[in-house]
């Protein structure tokens, strides 16, 4: 996290603290705020959501989420594994949650949020204790930057980059997840969604159109073409070769030579 973005949201923690015995101001700023931010109760209910978070998050309404909502147990935050770092705040700690990649399908499925064409929602979250006159945290709240919400396709043609970028290496699906910004049942899922093959199928149709182009260099025997593109020649790869292309590598390259296209 930036150090500009860190020392706004420190003012901005002193401003709510400071607010926080005036009731009906504290609720002016939090509702007027331009960044996402709720405010809980020290057992993880929410108690105040501004307009911004309802719009940016997808929330349906105010009455569907204060008072109902509990980021103690909140399922994507758990998976995540971020609930013990959140519940740092509780020690008076102030805690920084970056990366915070919440799949927008498992939004859908355990909280009152529109449904939207929206894969991912990527954010940078600041929780800060709330502390009352007393000095005892009253509240937490939880401030939200939003870096990126991926829609799919984006992400699939980054996915597709990198396996084209290392299709000589062995497939790594985690790896390649990664590069999409995308957990790895995530990317199977939305990669087949949108390519009608699996990464791992992706990756060996490239590798075996990169292999059709090698054996055309004559200068190569079968068996180097095929380590050029760092696979064993042998009896599986040979037979893989043929379910793809149709033919075995040896007639593959000796159509090609008659000028038959295959």
């Amino acid at each position: 996290m930036s150090d500009y973005i860190e020392n706004a949201q420190n003012n901005l923690a002193k401003t709510l603290q400071s607010l926080l015995k005036e009731k009906e101001l504290f609720a002016k700023v939090v509702e007027f705020f331009p960044y996402p931010i709720q405010i809980f109760s020290l057992d993880g209910t929410a108690r105040m959501i501004n307009r911004a978070a309802l719009e940016m998050i997808g929330i349906r309404s105010m009455e569907s989420h204060v008072g109902k909502y509990n980021a103690f147990e909140d399922p994507i935050v758990q998976h995540l594994g971020f609930m013990d770092q959140v519940k740092q705040v509780l020690t008076g700690k102030t805690v920084y949650l970056t990366d915070f990649n919440a799949p927008y399908r498992d939004m859908i499925r355990y909280f009152n949020v529109v449904d939207r064409d929206i894969q991912t929602i990527s954010s940078d979250i600041t929780c800060f204790p709330l502390v009352n006159a007393e000095e005892e945290i009253e509240y937490f709240a939880a401030v939200f930057i939003f870096k990126k919400i991926y829609r799919g396709k984006e992400e699939i043609t980054w996915g597709k980059q990198y396996i084209k970028d290392h299709w000589r290496e062995p497939f790594d699906l985690a790896a390649t997840a990664k590069a999409a910004c995308l957990s790895k049942a995530q990317f199977i899922k939305l990669f087949k969604k949108h390519t009608g093959v699996t990464p791992h199928e992706y990756y060996i149709n490239y590798k075996i159109s990169k292999l059709k182009e090698i054996l055309l260099d004559t200068n190569l025997s079968i068996a180097q073409a095929f380590a050029a593109c760092n696979i064993d020649y042998n009896g599986y790869s040979a037979k893989l070769f043929k379910k793809k292309v149709g033919v075995t590598p040896s007639e593959y390259r000796k159509r090609c030579q008659c000028g038959i296209s295959t």
